[in-house]
């Protein structure tokens, strides 16, 4: 099983404005949302770049790139010219704590 990262501590992190983590040389940004947190492997399935520095709209995030949408909770690929989905990974608060785990590999 894959151990828990911490991220940051739920004082620094706000809706809207991602954190960043990398884990074993995976990109991962987590967002706070209205119904709780979640992380997506931070590229975009289009052309391999970076999702962040784009704009989260709801629970969508904006490739600043070229315009593709994909959604925060799922990872899915929500319009062109993106048509895989990101990954999505686990999110859990410890001890005030946002950490993520990579379970891809479990």
């Amino acid at each position: 099983m894959s151990a828990w990262v911490n991220v940051c501590s739920l004082a620094e992190i706000s809706a809207g404005h991602p954190v960043h983590v990398e884990i074993d040389g995976t990109r991962i940004a987590v967002f706070k949302l209205s119904d709780g947190f979640y992380a997506i492997e931070d590229v975009c399935t289009h052309d391999g770049g970076q999702l962040t520095g784009g704009c989260v709209e709801n629970d969508e995030i904006v490739c600043p790139r070229h315009g593709a949408r994909f959604s925060i909770k799922t990872g899915e690929a929500l319009t062109a010219p993106a048509y895989e989905p990101t990954y999505i990974f686990p999110v859990r608060i410890e001890n005030g704590m946002v950490q993520v785990s990579d379970n891809r590999w479990d």
